[in-house]
């Protein structure tokens, strides 16, 4: 929880607003029922029934336009093991370079 607390105050430090999800299902459900979602930033080891990678690939196969970022503290992931177009951070994250990367990703709001 502290770390997706985090996570959300990066998002909003870029400038933009943050929609939680506690799982990989709230998320599809999430990304399902709203089309303003335009960056996922996930954690690879995340609970649900689907992992953070799973859920990256889920969302590049139904949502093509929304960015991704996946971070991990303990996996390393390939280049092919990520969805195309995407990016993976290990942790600790440094906030400023998240920030960048994310306005980078989808514009300045």
């Amino acid at each position: 929880m502290l770390l997706r607390m985090r996570a959300v105050d990066m998002v909003e430090d870029a400038g933009f607003a943050s929609v939680e999800a506690v799982d990989a299902d709230q998320a599809v459900a999430i990304l399902e029922s709203r089309s303003d979602i335009a960056l996922l930033l996930t954690d690879i080891q995340m609970p649900g029934s689907l992992d953070g990678l799973k859920l990256a690939h889920t969302v590049r196969a139904r949502w093509p336009r929304i960015e991704i970022i996946l971070v991990s503290g303990q996996l390393k992931p390939t280049d092919s093991d990520v969805p195309s177009d995407s990016r993976f951070f290990g942790k600790p994250l440094e906030a400023r370079t998240m920030i960048a990367v994310m306005q980078t990703m989808i514009g300045h709001a």
